[in-house]
């Protein structure tokens, strides 16, 4: 398991790279979680246990929104901008800090939907869910 993400400091660049030179804050051993931070906007990207990028987050005071980042940003999830559910609901907690938790839920078809949540979401899937 890696440094827990209290404990870790932000990187200031890397965001999109493989392996950026970031400490890993993944609550997982199959996915790498890297922090960076800019001004007041905090971003968290999910990498597999590959290196393959896929997707990002950028958490303010006021939004959490995905980013065009990483194969399955087309699958990111967050309250602001909330998706369909999955075809699985099944997967695991990546990371989490006071104020944001990231949920990936592997599918099917080998993609991942990626949802972030507000720390205080106990059901990642049920925050991010918006009607058909």
């Amino acid at each position: 398991m890696c440094v827990g993400a209290a404990q870790a400091q932000s990187a200031l660049s890397g965001l999109g790279q493989a392996w950026p030179n970031a400490t890993d804050v993944s609550s997982s051993p199959n996915y790498h979680v890297y922090v960076f931070q800019r001004g007041g906007t905090r971003y968290i990207q999910v990498n597999d246990a590959n290196g393959n990028v896929r997707g990002a987050f950028a958490r303010t005071t006021y939004s959490l929104v995905g980013l065009p980042v990483g194969v399955d940003a087309s699958r990111l999830a967050t309250p602001d901008e909330p998706m369909p559910a999955p075809a699985s609901t099944s997967g695991e907690t990546v990371y989490q800090d006071n104020s944001v938790k990231v949920f990936v839920s592997p599918q099917p078809d080998g993609t991942m939907q990626l949802r972030a949540v507000g720390g205080d979401c106990t059901n990642p899937v049920e925050c991010t869910t918006r009607a058909q």
